[in-house]
C-alpha cells in the first residue's frame, strides 16, 4: 500500500477505537447534562430559599422601623403634651394662695374692690391653666386611692358610709391631660 492508499483508507474507514470512545463521549455528555439540570434545580431552589429568607429580613427590618417610628412619634407627642409640667406645677401653689385669699376675703365683709380683684385675678390664672390641660381632682367623698391620694391622717367618719372615703382635702390634687401633677392630701374617714 502507498501512502496515498493508507491515508485514504483511514479516512473513509473508521477505526473502531475512536468510535468507541466518541460513544463513550457522548454518553458522558449525557450524564453531565443530567447533572447540570439537577445542579440547576438544586441552585434554583437555594436562591429561591435565599431569596425567601431575604424578604423576610427585610419585612421583619421594615415592621420594626415602623414600630420603632410610631413610638418614637407618640413619645414626641407626649413630650410635647407635658413639656411645660414643670411650670405648671409651680404655679399650684400660687392657685393655692389664690383660693386661700378668696376664702379669707369671703368670709370678711369688708373689701369689696379689692374681694373683685383678686377674684379676677384668681379666674383669668385658672383659665390658663386650664387650657394647658390642669385640672382639680374631685375628691371628698371619693373612696381613697392610693395613685390619686397622698393620706395625711384618719378621723372619725361623720356616718357608717364615709368610713374608708375622703371626708376632707386639706390639698386639691391636681391632673395634666390625665396624667397626675400632684397628689391630693386627704383625711380619711375611719
Amino acid at each position: 500500500m502507498t501512502k496515498e492508499e493508507k491515508g485514504s483508507e483511514t479516512v473513509n474507514d473508521k477505526d473502531p477505537v475512536q468510535s468507541g470512545i466518541d460513544n463513550n463521549a457522548a454518553k458522558v455528555n449525557d450524564g453531565q447534562e443530567e447533572n447540570l439540570s439537577s445542579d440547576k434545580k438544586g441552585e434554583t431552589d437555594l436562591l429561591q430559599k435565599e431569596v425567601e429568607e431575604l424578604k423576610d429580613k427585610y419585612l421583619r427590618l421594615y415592621s420594626e422601623y415602623e414600630n420603632f417610628r410610631r413610638r418614637t412619634s407618640k413619645e414626641k407627642s407626649d413630650l410635647i403634651k407635658t413639656a411645660n409640667e414643670d411650670v405648671l406645677i409651680s404655679l399650684l401653689p400660687v392657685l393655692d394662695d389664690f383660693e386661700r385669699a378668696l376664702k379669707a376675703i369671703n368670709e370678711s365683709k369688708e373689701g369689696g374692690a379689692v374681694k373683685e380683684g383678686i377674684n379676677l385675678i384668681y379666674n383669668k390664672l385658672y383659665k390658663t391653666l386650664e387650657a394647658k390641660g390642669v385640672k382639680p381632682m374631685q375628691t371628698v367623698g371619693q373612696e381613697f386611692n392610693s395613685e390619686l391620694h397622698e393620706a395625711i391622717t384618719q378621723a372619725p367618719a361623720p356616718s357608717e358610709d364615709m368610713k374608708g372615703k375622703v371626708i376632707t382635702e386639706v390639698e386639691k390634687g391636681y391632673y395634666l391631660n390625665e396624667k397626675v401633677i400632684r397628689f391630693a392630701k386627704v383625711i380619711i374617714g375611719s
